[in-house]
């Protein structure tokens, strides 16, 4: 059970809730704080104009709304933003979105009515997931468009998936004998206006990518097995030098990881050693290609953006992305625009290029392992059949090559893209779910491509026959991503060994 309070979450609640269906509750002083709020509202719009109460909505903020049409007001917002076109949302980011929300909305600043809290929790802990398109909002007055379809089944309306069938709400909500949401005040405009698909997104990008980053960091260290390279590279002498702290912090994994390796070779006694002096063509490799030697540098900057990106997100989990803001402390109520999502679009674009580096990254080792021109250890392709006769993993390889252009194509920032909207209103826009979204598919083909560099890795170590030399570490880890992959002698299919790998690689 997880209960919300007035204090800060973590991200392990999301992960609780999102990913593994634990349930939600609220304690006392929570439910205290924002009945306080309700009525402060109640009271405080009496004679005032307060936006989205009894005024119109965005550029149409100018026209007074009557008293008796202040509810049908908010039933006509949620109804004509519920506009998104394209595929449907995957249920983990609309549950996930539904949970930003409801941490957002119970911090007692935007004074809805404790039911629409009540609502909220249902859908959330019965697993109801609200149908969302893809498309809609720019990420401005917060996700608009996504969030009116989660609003729009909360007062009884659209459809649903729950138990894996789309449904009609009311349906759903008759089954289970819950009550649809009863409009007050403005629960119609809080329920939407804010960045919680984005940051739904956002929170699992940077779960993904921790996990892309853990199965690099591995890769990485078995081809410096494979390859038997030196240590220098990724010693505490040559890389203190680099004032970067996660530059340091790589290189200190590469060496907890192959402390144990028998196969990592020093160059105190290679050619720090007199039996060379007299060579002029040197046999083992003086130094290893960059996509081997460099990987503290490479990936430095790639683990310092998800552990940037991961402050910023939790600090919008823990935010108020709402507008108006209800202040009952100082009895007053502030317009503004929290609702802006451009610290969550920023961070997305920075993770999404470090992302498809790490793509670029894990083709150029797949490269390597794959051309014995560079290798100079395995034959073409990593074949283990007859030469001409059977191909190895020459067909993987394209998948990676083509995966890894799709992922160069999409480098372009949306984040810098603004267009502005809604009469001009929106003028300067964050895109900030276009971007999550987008990371989020670059993601999902970084792994594809980790899947192929993993393959051969597994096909490599099969061929070497050297697994007891291996770092206890690196062989748990091909161990598990190999568990279902056979030493490739005859040709196979390969896509449902990738599909094995992806699975495996998102477990870690």
């Amino acid at each position: 059970m997880v209960i919300l309070s007035l204090n800060p979450i973590y991200f392990s609640y999301f992960f609780k809730v999102v990913l593994q269906n634990e349930q939600v509750s609220f304690d006392n002083q929570l439910i205290e704080r924002n009945k306080e709020a309700h009525a402060f509202l109640q009271n405080f719009i009496k004679d005032k104009v307060i936006y989205g109460i009894n005024t119109g909505l965005g550029p149409m903020a100018q026209y007074r709304v009557d008293d008796k049409d202040q509810v049908k007001l908010q039933k006509n917002l949620i109804r004509s933003h519920a506009a998104g076109v394209g595929k449907h949302m995957p249920k983990e980011m609309v549950k996930g979105a539904m949970f930003c929300r409801l941490v957002s909305l119970s911090r007692g600043y935007s004074g809805v009515s404790l039911q629409t809290l009540e609502t909220l929790k249902e859908f959330i802990n019965h697993n109801i997931t609200p149908v969302v398109s893809q498309h809609g909002g720019v990420g401005a007055s917060g996700d608009l468009v996504q969030l009116s379809q989660i609003a729009l089944c909360l007062i009884g309306e659209g459809k649903v998936y729950y138990e894996d069938k789309l449904q009609n709400t009311k349906d759903v909500l008759n089954q289970l004998n819950i009550k649809p949401l009863e409009i007050t005040l403005r629960e119609g405009l809080a329920l939407i206006n804010g960045t919680s698909f984005m940051t739904s997104v956002g929170i699992l990008n940077i779960l993904n990518a921790q996990k892309a980053l853990n199965s690099t960091l591995l890769n990485g260290c078995l081809i410096n097995e494979v390859v038997e390279s030196f240590d220098d590279h990724f010693s505490i002498e040559l890389n203190q030098v680099k004032k970067h702290a996660t530059q340091q912090y790589i290189a200190n994994e590469m060496q907890t990881i192959l402390k144990d390796s028998k196969l990592i070779s020093k160059r105190e006694e290679t050619y720090y050693n007199s039996k060379y002096e007299n060579e002029n063509i040197f046999k083992k490799k003086v130094q290893e290609y960059y996509s081997i030697r460099c990987m503290p540098q490479v990936l430095g900057p790639i683990y310092k953006t998800i552990s940037e990106a991961e402050e910023v997100l939790l600090d919008e989990l823990n935010s108020v992305s709402d507008n108006p803001i209800i202040d009952i402390e100082n009895q007053n109520i502030y317009h503004g625009g929290n609702f802006h999502g451009d610290f969550v679009s920023c961070e997305m674009s920075k993770l999404k290029n470090v992302m498809i580096k790490m793509s670029v990254l894990a083709e150029r080792q797949l490269n390597f392992m794959l051309n014995h021109k560079l290798n100079e250890i395995f034959a073409p392709f990593l074949n283990a059949g007859v030469l001409g006769l059977n191909l190895g993993l020459q067909g993987a390889q394209y998948a990676a090559t083509s995966t890894t252009a799709e992922n160069q194509n999409l480098s372009s920032s949306v984040y810098v893209h603004s267009i502005p909207s809604n009469n001009d209103n929106q003028d300067l826009v964050s895109m900030g779910t276009n971007e999550a979204l987008l990371t989020n598919k670059v993601i999902q083909n970084t792994f594809d491509v980790i899947a192929v560099l993993s393959l051969s890795l597994c096909q490599a170590c099969n061929i070497q026959q050297n697994h007891k030399n291996l770092s206890s570490k690196t062989r748990k880890h091909i161990e598990t991503i190999g568990k279902d992959v056979p030493f490739i002698k005859e040709d196979v299919e390969i896509r449902p060994l990738l599909e094995s790998i992806v699975k495996q690689l998102k477990l870690n």
